[in-house]
């Protein structure tokens, strides 16, 4: 029961933190804010020997028995170290927050969206039920659109939100198709019951298309390529934000997901190349963006696009463990999954740090372009110091964590070369080394044109004595530069406490197997891994003493080229042409409305009756038609036609009143008094309604229109009803489904009611109308809220 208050508390949190505002000083509000995931970090951490232990937790609140959806909640080894990294972040995330923002901001509606954000990254990694999943990742998609453009008066935090919400709700959907795929094949939505049957999926014809689909969702969510291109413009948010969502959280999200289906997917030679090479591409792609920028906070962005690649590209060598070929070392590909988690957290602790330092000479300088920046070293030691442990780690060098994970990663991209499969050649080691060399180039750039030499020009902070921040700002990156080094030298017990039962996760086949957790070492002795480790450094440094020979590169194609721009370039195509579009079909003429929708009726009908036409028309269980049935429907046809020909309103009012009646008097016939009641209610009051408002109606005038407009509106009216006939005909002998009244035969029994017309209206249809209301409720509020909101005119300059 302690996951799902885990992941509730947040949600209830957030809703108190509004009124919470009102009562506490905006600048100690953080710090009211602080304990929610503090306490949620100090309750993982107590579970972390339980699950060391191989203990898991299921947890189920049933929610939808009769369709399978219920709440229900996992706790493992790789949900253990999500779930540490995104409450552990969120605490140094708020701490930081605390000294960043300014009392000037609102700082409730901030700390709202995050702890939302953060209980929906919660739910993401310890759902179980595959929909209740995509519930949590639709949230993380929302609260995070709201934390990128909490600015929300800069036009460019408004498009960063926009992207970063269009590109990650497009790739959900998929998912969400793919999850149903996998519902379809195995007839359950708990993922650990799917784990269960991977065996029998490959061969399902649906295996490969859930297979894309969850993986196109898992691609955007963690910027791999080319859905990268909403998390540089997603920098737009405050700097905690950034830190938060690019550290520990949302791109980390897709990563989850990749990893916690290897052990239905990862016997798939497919899901083995998808997965690799987008990464490969992905690091390669981000190193080398990451070079040209001169924001510092866009050359984060693309480095963590790069790492995320390094990630995403282990997990897919280490889903080589469950292609089982013959002659292949477990081993080796076992480690490369324990190098991506080993990564994964290394990554969260050097990214988030320079996240917090750049937003720290952000927040003194006033600049983070790096040609105004310089010999920062000697006015701010501290910062620069944290700076230097993060960068150095980020490019792999001792004594920090993340050379650790980098000789792992050289290691495995050597491994992966025995695997007999096409395609895998000595390419895949020289994409890891070269994207490797452009990281150590990106890295330099950081420390040294930040940190030393002199400024370019000379800039008003050198006059005003530019210092390094209060301690209470520099605590949170101080902890996670202590980290840094700290793991660098006790990296097998994280291996032994946390890494080592989320490998048993990913692999359940051979959980308990002492080859899935390989023995860290910082020394290998003289291996290939040293020497191209060596040439890295030496590469590296040579790239960056020339930098500006070679930079030039950028500026020539296919260099120049950016996926960003082509991005822009659809998304005013498309608004240009759907523009051009609706006012095609959005003409204001109310026939040709009907027009489009009789259309569409009747295409979409015809291809129905293409398909059950082929099935027999039983016309033997129809009823007898009478004579009095008879003479009704001509009554009912005369009554219908002759209403085209009048000339007078009132004429043609009477006559639809008399088709009306007869439809009652037919009802009547057919044994159906509550139907006929109901009819003969409504004619009567629609006739009485026209006759009141008759003497305000303007003059009747018959529309002039051309033979070929009536001979077309002719063809839609007699096909429209001869395709409602012949379906009304059809339907009887050709049932697709079980009829849904055996349900309302129940209805005495469910609702009290013996007339099964009354409980329909009174209880199911009424119900329905009520939700219906309250959408409408719901969409009025927010039109009022909005209305509200609207800023008065001069109330301070927007930029757009």
């Amino acid at each position: 029961m302690i996951i799902p208050l885990l992941i509730l508390l947040p949600f209830a949190a957030s809703l108190f933190v509004p009124s919470l505002y009102t009562y506490v000083h905006s600048r100690k509000i953080g710090w009211a804010v602080l304990p929610v995931p503090l306490v949620l970090f100090i309750i993982l951490c107590l579970q972390i020997p339980n699950v060391a232990a191989g203990e898991t937790g299921y947890h189920t609140i049933r929610w939808l028995t009769s369709a399978g959806i219920h709440f229900t909640t996992h706790l493992d080894g790789l949900s253990m170290i999500f779930g540490l990294l995104i409450t552990g972040m969120g605490t140094l995330v708020v701490i930081y927050s605390t000294y960043y923002l300014s009392e000037r901001e609102a700082l409730g509606r901030f700390y709202m969206y995050l702890l939302l954000f953060m209980g929906s990254m919660l739910g993401v990694v310890f759902s179980d039920n595959i929909l209740v999943l995509y519930v949590f990742w639709e949230l993380t998609s929302v609260s995070s659109f709201l934390l990128i453009a909490f600015w929300h008066q800069r036009r460019r935090s408004r498009e960063g939100a926009q992207k970063a919400m269009l590109i990650t709700v497009t790739g959900g959907i998929g998912m969400l198709v793919g999850f149903l795929m996998l519902h379809s094949m195995t007839g359950t939505y708990s993922i650990h019951e799917m784990i269960g049957m991977a065996g029998d999926l490959p061969s399902h014809d649906l295996f490969i298309p859930s297979m894309l689909l969850v993986l196109l969702g898992a691609f955007t969510k963690s910027a791999q390529f080319p859905f990268h291109i909403w998390l540089p413009d997603a920098m737009e948010a405050p700097t905690p934000v950034s830190a938060y969502l690019h550290s520990a959280t949302m791109v980390k999200a897709g990563i989850y997901v990749v990893a916690r289906f290897i052990p239905l997917f990862g016997g798939s030679e497919l899901w083995f190349y998808l997965v690799t090479f987008t990464g490969l591409l992905t690091l390669l792609w981000g190193s080398f963006n990451a070079v040209r920028q001169y924001d510092l906070k866009a050359l984060l962005a693309y480095s963590t696009v790069s790492q995320l690649g390094l990630i995403m590209s282990l997990l897919g060598m280490g889903s080589a463990v469950m292609l089982d070929l013959p002659g292949a070392d477990l081993s080796l590909f076992a480690a490369a999954a324990f190098a991506g988690l080993f990564h994964l957290i290394n990554h969260s602790t050097f990214k988030g740090a320079l996240f917090m330092i750049i937003g720290i000479v952000d927040h003194e300088l006033g600049t983070r372009d790096i040609r105004r920046l310089g010999g920062l070293a000697v006015f701010m030691p501290v910062t620069f110091t944290i700076a230097l442990a993060g960068s150095f780690s980020m490019a792999g060098l001792p004594p920090f964590n993340g050379f650790l994970s980098k000789e792992m990663f050289l290691e495995a991209s050597l491994a992966v070369q025995q695997l007999s499969l096409p395609g895998i050649h000595v390419w895949v080691p020289v994409v890891a080394w070269l994207a490797s060399v452009l990281t150590f180039v990106y890295c330099l750039i950081i420390v040294f044109q930040t940190f030393f030499g002199r400024q370019q020009q000379s800039p008003a902070w050198v006059d005003r004595g530019a210092h390094d921040p209060q301690p209470g700002m520099l605590a949170a990156p101080g902890i996670l530069g202590l980290l840094i080094l700290g793991l660098f030298f006790i990296p097998n017990i994280l291996g032994k406490w946390i890494l080592r039962p989320a490998m048993d996760a990913i692999y359940p086949a051979y959980s308990g197997i002492p080859e899935l957790v390989p023995h860290i070492r910082a020394w290998h002795g003289f291996s290939p891994v040293l020497w191209m480790t060596l040439g890295i450094i030496t590469a590296g440094v040579f790239l960056y003493v020339f930098l500006r020979k070679w930079r030039v590169l950028y500026t020539v194609p296919p260099f120049s080229w950016k996926i960003d721009n082509m991005y822009s370039l659809l998304l005013v195509q498309l608004e240009s042409h759907s523009h051009h579009l609706t006012k095609r079909y959005m003409t204001g003429h109310l026939h040709r409305y009907f027009l489009y929708i009789f259309s569409f009726f009747i295409g979409m009908m015809l291809v129905a009756l293409a398909f059950i036409w082929r099935q027999a028309f039983d016309l033997s269980n129809d009823s007898l038609v009478n004579v009095n049935e008879y003479l009704l429907t001509a009554v009912m046809m005369a009554a219908a036609i002759s209403i085209l020909f009048v000339r007078s309103r009132l004429i043609a009012i009477l006559l639809n009143g008399v088709l009306g009646f007869t439809v009652a008097f037919l009802f009547v016939v057919l044994s159906a008094p509550d139907l006929a009641l109901t009819q003969i209610v409504v004619e009567t009051v629609t006739t009485v309604l026209f006759l009141l408002t008759f003497r305000f109606m303007p003059d009747w005038t018959k529309e002039r229109t051309s033979r070929k407009v009536k001979a077309g509106n002719a063809v839609i009216a007699v096909m429209t009803g001869l395709i409602v006939i012949v379906t009304a005909l059809a339907v009887q002998g050709n049932r697709l489904a079980a009829p849904i009244s055996k349900f309302f035969e129940d209805t005495e029994e469910m609702r009290g009611g013996g007339n099964i017309v009354n409980a329909i209206l009174g209880d199911f249809r009424a119900f329905d109308t009520m939700l219906e209301i309250v959408v409408l409720f719901i969409g009025g509020l927010g039109v009022y809220v909005l209305i509200k909101l609207k800023s008065r005119k001069g109330d301070g300059p927007h930029e757009d």
